[in-house]
């Protein structure tokens, strides 16, 4: 496993983050009726551990809160805590009838912090993450409540997730005006097939000394397998159904170049995929989401491979623009 600083901090984490969006076996939203229970999330976290990574992510909202809990349960059982990073995020809950569900109000951060840091049996975040953008809330007031929790004690960092880069620019300076605590990573929707955040947020995230942790590397898995192959994710994830149904002609160029450059490396075609993220010109840390162990032990066998010029040229070459996914809540 490769370690790198993640972004401007002396933070160090592996190259490869394990998402723990599929840990959980129950569900109230329906979202993710894919997930898996306890006791094989736990085999898949040991098994991340065994091979390096110490960099790990979850959110208050995945599983209604089991995937913190697994997760917690889990790092308490099998590492010192203070030998991983653990990343949550904020924005999302499934409080019917609340007239405070979601979003990034004072109120809804000093309350749910606490809640996470019990799910998660630690008494403090690593990364803590704003999951969506707050249109209802002056950005003002959620930089203050997390530079609040950062000053307490109970956050190291702070990271945002999937926005338009003139929000994450105006958070940015807002801070730096108000000396307040600026946002070091930014969890962004960013794979093979949706390449819209290279217009505005990378070059940003460069210029900001910002690191990239993407969520979504293989596409909800339609990078790495044949078109038209069905699995139990592929049939019942309809998030992504929502991401990449409607593209899935003009993708399927692309996934084939994957399939092809895999065979001719004799690599897997996850090699592929996060060989290109991670050859980035900033720190990029993918996110992959596990719910077999062959999922983690493929990703973290693939970290050492690269593509070459010619061949990052050739993925990229059948790009068409998509509409924009990530920036806006539902998905």
């Amino acid at each position: 496993m490769n370690y790198i600083k993640l972004g401007n901090t002396e933070l160090k984490v592996s190259q490869l983050c394990l998402g723990c969006m599929g840990f959980g076996d129950e569900d109230p939203s329906g979202l993710r009726k894919w997930a898996i229970d306890e006791r094989k999330s736990h085999e898949i976290l040991k098994r991340a551990i065994d091979l390096g990574i110490n960099f790990f992510d979850t959110a208050n909202t995945y599983s209604a809160g089991k995937s913190e809990e697994f997760l917690g349960r889990g790092i308490k059982k099998f590492v010192n805590r203070h030998d991983v990073v653990l990343a949550t995020k904020v924005f999302f809950n499934e409080y019917a009838g609340s007239q405070n569900k979601n979003g990034l109000s004072r109120k809804t951060i000093l309350s749910e912090i606490d809640k996470s840091l019990n799910r998660l049996q630690t008494d403090y975040i690593d990364l803590y993450i704003i999951h969506r953008w707050d249109y209802g809330t002056p950005i003002e007031e959620t930089l203050s409540a997390l530079h609040e929790l950062v000053t307490s004690g109970k956050v190291r960092y702070i990271g945002a997730s999937a926005m338009y880069a003139w929000q994450f620019l105006k958070a940015q300076m807002t801070a730096e005006t108000l000396g307040l605590t600026k946002f070091v990573s930014m969890q962004n929707h960013l794979n093979l097939i949706y390449r819209e955040e290279e217009r505005e947020m990378i070059p940003l995230c460069k210029e900001q000394e910002v690191a990239l942790t993407p969520y979504s590397p293989l596409a909800g898995g339609r990078l790495v397998r044949n078109i038209n192959a069905q699995t139990e994710r592929s049939n019942l994830d309809q998030i992504n159904k929502r991401k990449y149904d409607a593209t899935t002609a003009q993708d399927a160029p692309i996934i084939e170049k994957v399939a092809e450059i895999a065979g001719k490396h004799e690599v897997s075609r996850i090699a592929v995929a996060l060989a290109w993220l991670i050859q980035k010109e900033i720190c990029t840390v993918p996110i992959v989401g596990a719910t077999k162990l062959q999922h983690i032990e493929d990703a973290c066998a693939s970290i050492d491979f690269r593509l070459t010029g010619d061949e990052i040229a050739c993925l990229e070459e059948p790009y068409v623009p998509h509409k924009v996914s990530g920036a806006l809540a539902i998905i």
